[in-house]
């Protein structure tokens, strides 16, 4: 419903204030979507009055080409008709690489959509890598992956991992600031290079055992493989991870975990938290030392 603040505006002008981007407006138009006035179509040129009802009908979505749908398991953790909160395994792609087409989270999601006579495809806002277990936030629709990823940029969507670490770390707490690119003749691994991009990552350690440390860490950014080769690169690269020098004798892949996140939703506007407890192959670890 359209208030005096917002009478006079054109729909365009209004959208836009709502962070309705320039493609959905495309996609409404000629995609099948509809925007209407009191239930009456029209474009996006009309002057809103006071006391309108603005509807805005995104057309549906289909899976990309070549995204197959597949029927595997999924550990939900929260959903509502906008977005779908998982709890993602080791050994599990997020979306479908070359050396991996199928068996992903994407794949799995759209099995789950067809099963649910759900018309979406696979939005995933929050990527982990293949071997980190833990949360990974989906949207299931476009304009709601848009509204994220403005979010994810402001700082506003937080995540929380868990992670063993070789040695022993002696400070308890402490921030690793060091600029992360693609290692040369390597189109997998990255390091810390000085023509790399700004890189942030806060640790806490939770824990001290013998050959690890157990710790807590927040991310200011999100490169990719950003908390492995941070580890690394001061000295303490992370159980299992052998790209990075971790040592593979206790788990086969990164002991590393996304434990929690927290974000504002877009539609509710209420501060939402999920968390993933550590994962059996951590937690045997932890046990065997304790």
């Amino acid at each position: 419903m359209i208030n005096d603040q917002n009478a006079g505006l054109l729909i365009k002008d209004f959208l836009k204030q709502e962070e309705i981007s320039r493609t959905a407006l495309t996609d409404i138009k000629f995609r099948g979507g509809k925007i209407l006035v009191n239930n009456k179509e029209v474009n996006v040129r009309y002057k809103l009055v006071t006391g309108d009802c603005l509807t805005v009908i995104f057309p549906l979505e289909s899976p990309s080409a070549g995204m197959m749908s597949e029927y595997i398991p999924l550990s939900i953790l929260y959903e509502d008709e906008y977005i779908i909160v998982m709890n993602k395994p080791a050994g599990m792609n997020t979306i479908p690489s070359r050396e991996h087409p199928t068996g992903s989270l994407a794949n799995a999601l759209i099995g789950y959509y067809e099963k649910q006579s759900l018309q979406a495809t696979a939005h995933i806002v929050t990527r982990l890598d293949r071997d980190t277990s833990g949360i990974v936030l989906a949207a299931k629709h476009r304009h709601v992956h848009h509204l994220f990823s403005m979010r994810q940029r402001a700082g506003m969507v937080k995540r929380t991992y868990e992670a063993f670490a070789g040695g022993s770390i002696h400070q308890d707490r402490g921030t690793i600031e060091a600029p992360i690119g693609r290692k040369q003749d390597s189109i997998i691994e990255r390091e810390v290079r000085d023509d790399g991009q700004y890189a942030c990552t806060h640790y806490r350690v939770i824990s001290r055992f013998s050959g690890f440390t157990h710790i807590e860490l927040k991310l200011e950014t999100g490169r990719t493989h950003q908390i492995r080769v941070h580890m690394a690169y001061v000295g303490h690269p992370l159980l299992g991870d052998d790209l990075y020098g971790g040592d593979p004798s206790r788990i086969q892949r990164q002991a590393l975990h996304c434990k929690n996140i927290t974000f504002i939703h877009p539609f509710f506007h209420e501060e939402m938290t999920f968390s993933a407890p550590l994962p059996q192959d951590m937690q045997a670890i932890l046990e065997a030392d304790s």
